[in-house]
């Protein structure tokens, strides 16, 4: 039986790895069997130390091992938890399987198409951008030698029967990889494209067929969801990792711009095919864009009169025309082609745009490196997620934080997944860290609460007394790169004896690395931080938040979202900006303990934690810390930790 395969898998999965049975991850592997039997829709807060990856994994190959015929698709947040489940945890339970089976289970990896190397571009379609890249290889920026290597890696590649995986490629940077890559629109499809009988993308989604278990990422479920599943292969049920991740990824995969500089791109790499009328109003729209867009107030657009609507109805007219005057010509025109592809695309952003529907929302934003430009984004995706994904396939949904406020409830409801009862489970099988024991939570009551003028000359206070408490090793959590910019020079002032690095000052990874191999450095960055670092041991024994992470006030998408359940007879701050709070603060709490021997402070600066009436829903997610409000107890606690260490 099945149910027995699983246990059998798992046990040997763990013991192969040197590991020790833990509850969590036998009670997981227990519901994820059930769910698979019963067809039900399984959500599992899984903590930190749980070992839930082979949690899922052991049941889905017991399944697969009992169905040979069925599939299994896991779909992962970002490209690298694709790669350690492909390179280390998938091997060694696949290896378990085999030794308890007697069968060897095929996987494979399967992503977007920019992350393959086309042929065509390698081979034919090069162009004169790419050829003056590398027509001197030995450049002072050294792209046409990075382009050079690619192009005979890839070669390699098709020589040997390998895919052209981005990850497998020498090093390079995007723009090196922009000229062996396309883009979605502009693949002509293996049938019409000259190289299509050798396309990597066509090989890595052969041997995706092929394999029992495929895994991907959200952002491809998402565009299988939306193109009527032709991005991934039929499948039977599908794992989502890291699922808190999930509505975003989601939201970013439906999501859109139009910019001035892309428009004006576009309507030059075509104009070799169009009229000089259609060519000039083409390019033309760029500049009414630009106009359009500078008349415009940043923020949303609701009013189809706007000036800034109407610049968009002229590119989505120019470039229908330009479409039509793309049409036809030979198939062997490959160029032609790929123009086309990338004057549809504009056509397409331009119309959705244009139409203001209910269902999206359009807004203005402007950068210091992009300028002004126009977005477009669901509304929603839950009914996205209810009808074409969760309503085909039983879905397993497992993170260390989906239980906000207490419940499941909240991110079921932004899944499309409805009330609890509603086709689903959710349970929480604990971790088996010992929270209260290893961690203290101190909340900086006597502070002034954040306001909108920057952190506070009080919060930098506290910030440098906690950090020369902690003899360094401390990670800051902070909510815009201001304050972590402002933090850090506070603190190199007042304790000049402590290495304190900034996100920005260089590569994450690099200021990562440097961060674990001085045990008194401390590390202050922003988002990317808070659910995308690991460091476990003694480096991290103080985590710092400066102030609850809520939406940005001006956040065109947030504010619709809670406009539209406020309309609906919902709370909107609590359905979507508390929500959203809450997610970050489980998981930037949860950067502190991460193995059984951690110990250490998470300190938040904003009092509103314990004095706002949200203040209990946000703290319901976090990990179950002792909790003080007294700095004193703080700070003796982490001076107490660097005695013992």
């Amino acid at each position: 039986m099945a149910d027995d395969l699983g246990a059998q898998i798992l046990a040997a999965a763990v013991a192969a790895i040197g590991g020790e049975p833990r509850p969590g991850q036998t009670e997981m592997a227990e519901a994820v069997r059930d769910a698979f039997d019963t067809e039900k829709h399984l959500l599992v807060q899984a903590g930190t130390g749980t070992g839930k990856s082979l949690g899922y994994l052991a049941p889905a190959l017991a399944r697969l091992a009992d169905e040979p015929d069925s599939r299994v698709v896991i779909a992962t947040a970002t490209l690298a938890l694709q790669a350690q489940l492909a390179n280390k945890d998938i091997p060694a339970a696949a290896a378990a399987c085999e030794q308890v089976t007697g069968k060897a289970l095929k996987h494979a990896v399967l992503k977007g198409r920019s992350n393959y190397a086309c042929l065509l571009r390698v081979r034919e379609g090069q162009g004169t951008e790419q050829d003056a890249l590398v027509a001197d290889p030995t450049t002072t920026s050294g792209v046409g030698a990075e382009v050079v290597a690619l192009r005979a890696w890839a070669e390699e590649e098709a020589e040997s029967g390998g895919v052209g995986d981005r990850d497998d490629a020498p090093a390079h940077t995007p723009q090196a990889w922009a000229q062996i890559s396309v883009p979605v629109r502009e693949c002509l499809g293996a049938q019409k494209c000259p190289q299509g009988a050798s396309c990597l993308v066509e090989k890595s989604r052969q041997v995706a067929r092929g394999a029992q278990l495929v895994v991907t990422n959200h952002a491809l479920l998402a565009i299988d969801a939306l193109h009527g599943g032709t991005a991934l292969p039929e499948y039977d049920v599908a794992i989502i990792d890291e699922a808190h991740e999930l509505a975003s990824r989601v939201t970013g995969a439906a999501s859109v711009e139009l910019s001035p500089s892309v428009v004006e791109r576009v309507a030059k790499r075509a104009l070799t095919w169009l009229t000089d009328e259609t060519g000039l109003d083409f390019l033309n729209a760029a500049d009414t864009l630009q106009e359009g867009l500078d008349d415009a107030a940043v923020g949303r657009v609701t009013d189809p009169d706007t000036a800034v609507i109407a610049s968009v109805v002229a590119v989505r007219d120019a470039a229908r025309k330009a479409v039509s005057g793309l049409g036809g010509g030979s198939d062997d025109d490959t160029d032609r082609r790929q123009a086309a592809g990338a004057v549809q695309e504009v056509f397409d952003i331009s119309e959705r745009m244009a139409k203001l529907s209910e269902h999206d929302v359009v807004w203005v934003s402007e950068s210091d490196r992009f300028g002004r430009q126009a977005n477009c984004a669901p509304l929603s995706v839950a009914g996205l997620l209810r009808d074409l994904v969760f309503a085909e396939h039983p879905a397993v949904l497992t993170s260390a934080t989906l239980k906000i406020g207490g419940s499941f409830d909240a991110v079921a409801a932004s899944l499309g997944l409805g009330g609890a009862g509603a086709g689903w489970r959710g349970i929480d099988v604990g971790s088996p860290f010992d929270y209260g024991h290893q961690g203290i939570l101190y909340v900086a009551r006597q502070l002034p609460p954040p306001g909108r003028d920057g952190i506070s000359d009080a919060a930098l206070a506290e910030i440098a007394e906690l950090l020369w408490a902690a003899d360094g090793r401390t990670l800051g959590l902070f909510a815009s790169q201001r304050a972590a910019e402002a933090a850090v020079r506070y603190c190199r002032e007042q304790v000049p004896d402590r290495l304190i690095l900034c996100q920005g000052d260089a590569h994450l990874a690099r200021l990562t690395a440097e961060f674990v191999e001085d045990p008194e450095a401390s590390l202050f960055g922003t988002l990317s931080l808070w659910q995308g670092i690991d460091v476990p041991g003694d480096t991290c024994r103080l985590v710092i938040i400066d102030k609850i992470p809520f939406p940005r006030p001006d956040d065109p998408l947030m504010q619709a979202r809670q406009q539209a359940v406020s309309e609906s007879g919902g709370n909107g701050f609590m359905a979507v900006a508390a929500t959203h709070a809450g997610l970050l603060l489980a998981q930037g709490s949860g950067r502190l303990i991460r193995t059984m021997t951690d110990r250490g402070v998470v300190a938040i600066l904003d009092p509103r934690l314990v004095t706002a009436r949200y203040g209990t829903f946000l703290r319901a997610g976090m990990p179950d810390f002792w909790m003080t409000t007294d700095r004193e107890t703080a700070i003796s606690a982490l001076r107490r930790l660097g005695k013992l260490s």
